[in-house]
């Protein structure tokens, strides 16, 4: 099989015609991490290093692992052109990895790049692909609206922000492309350093004063009316654990009194804060008919050295299998039964079991999102589709994310994405477990269609 040839990914038959059938699908993605400001800003990417891997920390990772120094990674003396050569010098030594398929497929389908990428190659590649950068057709707004085929994307953003940049962008559009998403994790991690402090901006930017954790939830609801105002459709949290949500208010305003005169929480304490943060988020989605995403169980900035010189999403994070989820996810979704759609995100192979019969058990409001993080790959992608169909339902899948920090990702990733799917669907076609045209309806469900419907886009 030639590499990346037209049936990369797919070995089947009838994969091969699914795949045909959901390849030229616009892309609706529900979950990302783009950049608002520099795709309404519209400028031209100076160079190569920036449009590949100056935000992507999973190159980062890479590049470590190979034994690049961190000066030609994130180091703030080194030229883009030499940070990229360094990358050069060591891909073919990540070859398996998802990034050495991730790179080469943005190489071949956006800038008609077919050479390997390595040393010999490095200097030519990147010269080729900062001039056409310099064109108006490598503009952010012309990559989303031309070659990636972009019809919605979802952003991910602060309770406080205000999204001009969003109204920027889709102004220049013409249409609604680009939607918030609302992220209140720096409210409700009250463990987070940073928390105290960052009260502080809630009630500067809402003009009220945080006396207690209704005042709280009050800014909270005026910063959820402000996001739905403009077009949002779901929230999105990471949790570290999952979190009950049957503590009490009066016990958590305890805590919250607490945190605010600068005392020592206990975890119980955290805990309890965090739960009834959440479950107060979800009864504003409820009513709002967004979706609540969760993403759980990343165990952030592990490694010190980074975290202390970097800060934090640099590629210090790790997935925990130790972790039950079912106790507190279960006390979550029963308080929220049929009034809350909720999408279940992990990244540790061995949650996939819990989740997908949790999923089962509460119905269709409740949804396995794609493989994230360590597992969307094609691995990752391909096991858990394996799974979901017998243990959940394939139609009930919440749809693949980009989850995403540089824009070509929405070519690549959704790409693999879609050869996976239609290879593993593919193959219940060729064992006789679904007939064909039922197959070309739920591959084109999992793609597109299902997607745009259970996230109301």
């Amino acid at each position: 099989m030639a590499f990346m040839g037209e049936n990369y990914l797919i070995s089947n038959a009838a994969g091969m015609r699914l795949f045909d059938a959901v390849k030229n699908l616009p892309v609706i993605d529900p979950h990302n991490h783009a950049n608002v400001k520099e795709i309404a800003d519209n400028n031209c990417y100076s160079d190569a290093w920036q449009l590949f891997a100056a935000t992507d920390h999973y190159v980062w990772e890479m590049m470590r692992k190979r034994g690049v120094p961190e000066t030609l990674i994130t180091g703030k003396n080194a030229t883009p052109k030499e940070k990229f050569l360094a990358l050069a010098k060591v891909f073919p030594e990540i070859a398996g990895n998802p990034v050495y398929e991730w790179i080469h497929l943005d190489l071949k389908r956006y800038f008609g790049i077919e050479e390997l990428l390595s040393g010999k190659t490095g200097e030519m590649i990147y010269d080729t692909v900062t001039a056409k950068l310099a064109t108006d057709a490598y503009r952010p707004q012309a990559l989303l609206a031309g070659p990636l085929n972009v019809e919605v994307m979802c952003s991910t953003d602060d309770l406080i922000d205000t999204l001009e940049d969003h109204e920027r962008a889709n102004k220049a559009f013409g249409r609604t492309v680009i939607r918030p998403t609302w992220r209140p994790d720096k409210a409700m991690k009250i463990f987070a350093p940073s928390w105290r402090a960052y009260m502080d901006q809630v009630a500067a930017r809402f003009n009220i004063k945080l006396n207690s954790i209704t005042d709280l939830f009050d800014a909270v609801k005026m910063s959820h009316e402000y996001f739905e105002a403009r077009g949002c459709r779901a929230s999105d949290h990471g949790i570290e654990i999952p979190l009950r949500a049957d503590y009490s208010i009066a016990d958590a305003d305890k805590v919250f009194k607490k945190a605010m005169a600068g005392e020592k929480l206990t975890v119980a304490e955290e805990n309890c804060f965090m739960g009834c943060f959440l479950a107060e988020a979800a009864e504003l989605n409820s009513k709002s008919d967004w979706v609540t995403q969760l993403h759980l169980g990343a165990v952030r900035d592990v490694r010190k050295t980074l975290f202390d010189n970097l800060g934090p999403d640099v590629g210090g994070d790790i997935s925990d299998h130790y972790l039950d989820y079912a106790p507190a996810l279960c006390s979550f979704l029963n308080r929220f039964d049929g009034r809350l759609k909720v999408v279940l995100y992990c990244l540790e192979q061995s949650h996939q079991g819990t989740l997908a019969t949790i999923a089962r058990a509460f119905g269709e409001k409740v949804a396995l999102g794609s493989a994230w993080w360590l597992l969307d790959t094609p691995v990752g992608m391909r096991r858990q589709l394996e799974y979901i169909g017998s243990a959940d339902t394939f139609s009930n899948f919440a749809g693949m994310v980009s989850d995403s920090r540089k824009l070509l990702s929405y070519g690549s990733r959704f790409e693999m994405f879609r050869r996976v799917l239609a290879d593993v669907i593919g193959a219940h076609v060729e064992r006789g477990q679904i007939p064909e045209e039922i197959a070309l309806d739920l591959v084109e469900r999992m793609a597109f269609s299902g997607t745009r419907k259970f996230w109301n886009l």
